[in-house]
């Protein structure tokens, strides 16, 4: 798709945390089977993500999450992006984090064959530069079934 028109973006994120924060949803949604993050906050020094869970993650769940968000890492997996109408997106990519303005050409970003969704985002070029991924703490509100957790690189 030769120059594709899309929503301005309004924040710079630090690539290789919001390339790890990608590899996080997919890896909660791999494990967990919750959807991706519905609220995350993402910054260089350490970012935080809430995802909707039935119960609170056991601290040897925690530790396996740590373990495969970093296994992906360390595959070195190359970044690139597609550009495609909204209904040419595959049925697994979730669109409910778009805008209601969003335009109708998106972006998708495509993390090797780990991870594929919508994004405008600021991303590295190759895993490889994203670093170690550290879960520093997290905690889960029952009332809300909401997990949040903290993250940085190292």
């Amino acid at each position: 798709m030769k120059n594709p028109i899309l929503n301005a973006h309004n924040k710079e994120e630090y690539p290789p945390m919001h390339t790890a924060e990608h590899i996080l949803n997919q890896t909660m949604v791999r494990m967990f089977g919750c959807p991706r993050s519905r609220n995350a906050h993402i910054e260089r020094k350490k970012s935080k993500c809430d995802y909707q869970l039935a119960a609170c993650p056991s601290e040897e769940q925690v530790q396996e999450l740590e373990r495969r968000v970093n296994e992906v890492i360390r595959r070195a997996l190359d970044v690139s992006y597609e550009y495609m109408s909204r209904a040419e997106v595959p049925p697994e990519v979730d669109l409910v984090k778009l805008p209601d303005d969003a335009s109708d050409t998106l972006r998708l970003v495509r993390i090797g064959d780990y991870d594929l969704c919508a994004c405008v985002g600021t991303h590295v070029k190759n895993t490889a530069e994203i670093g170690t991924f550290k879960i520093i703490s997290h905690d889960y509100n029952a009332e809300t079934r909401t997990w949040r957790m903290r993250f940085k690189l190292v």
